[in-house]
């Protein structure tokens, strides 16, 4: 019995080692794949919006969890700060889901035309913090593990661990044009790597992130062909 016993364990241990192995192959050939197809596709050509705040000084961006969500009268007030300096700067939102998912989808569609793919970009920052512990974990309050098992959930929010996550992972510059009362742009930069895009984002602060664009060049959402990966 006892060596019955132990044969079925190793098989299982094979089995599971085995599964283990495969989901990483499959996980890898995702990611190869999805970077063979979105490179295929035809996007608009990027517009640079730097020079429109250009003029503007960024502070140095923190990574943190989300703050308090403000209460309804502050939101309004915030939302109606954010709508005057879009309109100043000449700055339109292709407003995406407010799901939980806003920070994901308003990157996914700066970096692939296609908010959808909000799955996708999750996946890589998650990547991205599980391999960077010693990069972001002074500044998560809890477990990292636990903070990780938070941000794999879809519909868990994005905060500005997750923003510096991203920049590394995609070698992006990330914009945002915020709502804060004394901080109206903030640039989030690659840690190790000179950028090789910018992506930008609004920021109806510690509520909803949307994408940015130039006024009259806001893509129109009409239905497009999702891929098997997702």
């Amino acid at each position: 019995m006892s060596e019955q016993y132990d044969n079925a364990r190793a098989s299982s241990a094979r089995a599971s080692s085995s599964s283990s192995l495969n989901s990483s192959l499959q996980d890898t050939d995702d990611d190869r794949t999805i970077a063979n197809i979105l490179s295929q596709e035809n996007f608009p050509v990027e517009r640079s919006l730097g020079k429109r705040l250009s003029h503007l000084d960024s502070i140095p961006h923190t990574p943190r969890v989300n703050g308090q969500i403000p209460d309804v009268n502050d939101a309004t007030f915030d939302h109606e700060r954010l709508s005057e300096r879009l309109i100043t700067y000449g700055l339109a939102e292709l407003r995406v889901e407010g799901d939980g998912n806003c920070q994901f989808r308003a990157l996914a569609d700066q970096l692939f035309r296609n908010p959808d793919y909000h799955k996708h970009v999750r996946k890589q920052v998650v990547k991205q913090l599980k391999h960077g512990k010693k990069s972001y974990g002074g500044y998560v309050p809890m477990k990292y593990k636990t903070y990780l098992k938070k941000m794999k959930r879809s519909g868990e929010w994005g905060d500005h661990i997750t923003l510096q996550a991203a920049a590394d992972r995609f070698g992006a510059k990330i914009c945002l044009l915020t709502s804060f009362r004394d901080t109206c742009f903030i640039e989030i930069v690659p840690t190790d790597q000179n950028p090789s895009r910018e992506l930008w984002l609004s920021f109806w602060s510690e509520v909803h992130y949307n994408s940015l664009y130039e006024i009259g060049y806001v893509p129109t959402r009409v239905p497009t062909k999702k891929h098997w990966l997702f």
